[in-house]
């Protein structure tokens, strides 16, 4: 029998909670362990509510909230990608597309289409919305990299070379943000040695 329309709602709703279970490199501010996908959605979420008024054009915020608090529902399938996993990223695109048909699948048509479009937005990285969604993804972990010392960049000796180059387009979404995230969490590590700046 046909599920109904608010089941499959609680399906997905049920579903997504096991984006709780998916770690990732990243500390937490007090560096005692690492945080979860789940956490990363929601802190880039009031960061943009916070800090959109930086965005180099005007945003539709609540779109640019939707985007990030779902963009990384596929890694429930797919896993997290390490920033710096060469190796990974080759699979990435792949396994990502796949966990995408799966699991927004499970909505109801409307809502399925609206954030698997959602999703291929922020990943095409073309609208205002996607470029800012992209500056939070890129900046929050910076900043917590910064909280704890750099110790995930020092951790997987991270050279300053990969971080501006994950970086290279951060600056699309907002100038001013990625400025100050150089300044004040980049450069202060690159300074104390916890991030590498020879190959």
């Amino acid at each position: 029998m046909e599920k109904t329309r608010l089941e499959k709602q609680f399906d997905f709703c049920r579903e997504i909670d096991k984006e709780k279970f998916i770690g990732r490199q990243t500390y937490l501010s007090d560096g005692k362990r690492k945080e979860n996908d789940a956490e990363h959605a929601w802190h880039m979420a009031i960061m943009a509510i916070l800090l959109n008024e930086y965005a180099n054009e005007e945003i539709d915020v609540l779109k640019t909230v939707t985007m990030l608090l779902i963009h990384d529902l596929v890694e429930i399938d797919a896993g997290d990608t390490y920033a710096y996993d060469e190796e990974g990223k080759k699979t990435k695109k792949e396994r990502e597309e796949r966990a995408a048909e799966r699991i927004y699948g499970l909505l109801p048509q409307d809502q399925q289409e609206k954030l698997r479009r959602l999703w291929e937005e922020f990943e095409a990285w073309e609208t205002p919305e996607a470029k800012f969604a992209h500056a939070m993804d890129n900046i929050q972990p910076i900043m917590l990299n910064a909280a704890t010392d750099g110790r995930s960049w020092e951790e997987h000796g991270v050279h300053l070379s990969q971080i501006l180059g994950r970086n290279q387009h951060t600056a699309e979404g907002s100038a001013v943000l990625w400025d100050y995230a150089r300044q004040n969490f980049v450069q202060p590590s690159v300074e104390s040695g916890k991030i590498k700046t020879e190959e």
